[in-house]
């Protein structure tokens, strides 16, 4: 597939207005995506969990309107959202070539998250991605597409995260699961355009894994995700972080055929380290670790090395921290959260989730 592909050729111009809702959950990348070329395309490859609960549900209700502008009012938990708006404005701009009707009709946008915004959970992601599913479905109704067959639901699926990753690199890695793959390597079937579900083997130590949210800081991060990516340019070590991430994917193949869970915990917490370590080590240099998430990872550790427990730790360009753990240690290890690390959240609060399967259509009228 080319991005080519994804222009839509012809479509019912007649369509007065319509409405559509989506649930999209968030994801957690394994191996990290940092760095990034132009339209979204991103410097190394990734895998991620998408996550069950920790999602986005968006509606958007579209009507017919006159004239060659732009035009959607955003609402986020019932309040119209003005913040948004620019975000939107750029996505919209960005996408136009492969959906042409978007200046035929005003689009009322109406969003949710079933976790704290500012959280530390990729909002973005599960948001964006929400986004781009629901003007999927509408594309769909304008062109009398049926997607019941298997290849017309993957150009669904794929269109859709290629809308998505315009809007959020990461979004496009929310739209399917239980682990999906974004960018070229030898390891996976992979593209750079669109996220891809990880059709490898994966063995039954997987299944329903945890994913506990540790929220050591709910504030705004000092640097954003989309700063600290274009940091990689000209960074000392780039080169070899991009080279280490495809490493580690084809590492990583084989660890989740195999379920040696010893193996994952080193990926993956090398992963998160490295991710903050490029941070630390661009210019200009940033730290976005809390006192608190050292604590954590410290007593993660101990813990580990006291138990023989498989509980290991993934960061992603924040502070908070997500447990992740095999169902069989759920209740020791939930255990251990309440008893030793909720004091390092703020206010004690940390988000219980596990991997899931994906966004799904909730209403299509």
């Amino acid at each position: 597939m080319t991005a080519q592909d994804f222009i839509l050729k012809t479509y019912n111009a007649n369509v007065e207005n319509g409405s559509v809702k989506w649930s999209s959950p968030s994801n957690i990348a394994l191996v990290k995506y940092w760095g990034k070329k132009e339209h979204q395309i991103p410097e190394n490859p990734s895998i991620s969990f998408t996550l069950s609960d920790c999602k986005t549900i968006t509606e958007i209700t579209y009507s017919k309107k006159e004239g060659n502008d732009f035009s959607f009012d955003v609402y986020f938990e019932g309040e119209k959202n003005e913040a948004f708006k620019p975000k939107i404005q750029t996505f919209f701009e960005r996408i136009e070539a492969y959906m042409p009707f978007l200046k035929d009709y005003h689009f009322k946008i109406e969003t949710s998250n079933t976790f704290p915004h500012s959280s530390g959970i990729a909002s973005s992601a599960s948001g964006m991605s929400a986004i781009a599913l629901c003007l999927m479905s509408i594309e769909q109704e304008l062109t009398d597409a049926v997607t019941s067959s298997a290849v017309e639901k993957s150009f669904f699926n794929q269109k859709a995260s290629f809308l998505a990753r315009l809007g959020s690199g990461s979004a496009c890695r929310s739209i399917e699961g239980e682990l999906v793959v974004w960018g070229k390597n030898e390891s996976t079937e992979s593209s750079d355009l669109y996220g891809i579900k990880f059709e490898g083997d994966v063995h039954a130590n997987f299944n329903n894994y945890q994913d506990t949210i540790l929220l050591v800081d709910k504030g705004e991060k000092q640097v954003s995700s989309t700063v600290g990516h274009q940091l990689m340019y000209g960074h000392p070590f780039a080169k070899e972080r991009f080279a280490q991430a495809h490493d580690n994917l084809a590492k990583l193949k084989t660890i989740l055929a195999s379920g040696d869970l010893n193996a994952f915990i080193k990926i993956v917490e090398s992963e998160a380290l490295t991710l903050h370590a490029m941070m630390m080590t661009s210019m200009p240099y940033f730290i976005l670790m809390k006192p608190n998430t050292l604590e954590v990872i410290n007593k993660i550790w101990a813990f580990r090395m006291k138990t023989g427990s498989k509980v290991c730790f993934t960061l992603d360009a924040g502070a908070n921290v997500h447990v992740l753990y095999p169902e069989s240690e759920k209740e020791i290890v939930l255990e251990f959260i309440e008893k030793v690390l909720a004091k390092y959240c703020q206010n004690e609060h940390y988000i219980c989730d596990q991997i899931g399967k994906g966004a799904e259509l909730l209403i299509k009228s």
